[in-house]
């Protein structure tokens, strides 16, 4: 699969899942973008919050997260099958510029061209950053995570096998054909646009099947 790099999508979790203070970012990233964001259409009322954005080696902005609705906890052996997960009803749309394979900056390099499987991976990744399945020991989370990261790389890299379904989603209202796939964890699914950027989503507790996407009109308005 050609992506930018395995760098998760999003802000690290601390200590009992809640995302730490410190790591809450700031709309200076999303500004540098030279492409549109996209989040969920303005069927969607709840709350928007900005997420993390990834960089290039020489610091270029490629891909970038948004999040709707409740700010999610990591799922853990206390959340799993309880009040908490049921109530935690979340979407986070991941916007990846769509780029050729291309000269570094500094032209020491060559950097790896973006795909829809580059924003299914992200996509992928980030639901598992708030994932950990009940009864699993602290201490086997790395191994567990490393795995499964593992998988959903496979996964992003064959987006036509079994383990995908189409979706038909509007993306600035137009009928738009997404790579979908469903765990015990939540939703994936990634598309391409006509503005020259791949999407990703995942979520949890919120159904896809009635999302929309849309460029976002004034990205400062999330910080």
């Amino acid at each position: 699969m050609e992506t930018t790099s395995r760098a998760v999508a999003q802000a690290p979790a601390a200590e009992g899942g809640q995302q730490a203070p410190s790591a809450r970012p700031t709309v200076d990233g999303y500004l540098r973008a030279p492409f549109p964001w996209y989040g969920l259409d303005e069927a969607f009322t709840g709350p928007r919050w900005l997420m993390q954005v990834g960089t290039t080696a020489d610091g270029a902005v490629e891909h970038g997260s948004i999040g709707h609705g409740d700010e999610p906890t990591l799922r853990n052996e206390f959340a799993a099958g309880g009040d908490q997960e049921a109530k935690e009803k979340f979407a986070v749309v991941v916007t990846v510029a769509a780029s050729p394979s291309r000269r570094s900056a500094d032209g020491t390099g060559l950097l790896e061209a973006t795909s829809v499987s580059s924003a299914a991976w992200l996509a992928g990744v980030g639901l598992l950053s708030f994932t950990w399945p009940g009864q699993m020991d602290h201490s086997l989370r790395d191994d567990w995570l490393e795995q499964q990261t593992e998988t959903a790389w496979v996964l992003a890299d064959d987006l036509d096998g079994s383990d995908w379904s189409t979706l038909s989603l509007p993306v600035d209202g137009v009928p738009t054909a997404f790579h979908y796939r469903e765990s015990e964890f939540g939703w994936v699914l990634a598309g391409s646009t006509t503005a020259g950027v791949h999407v990703g989503a995942y979520g949890r507790g919120m159904s896809a099947y009635g999302l929309g996407f849309a460029v976002v009109k004034d990205i400062a308005a999330y910080a």
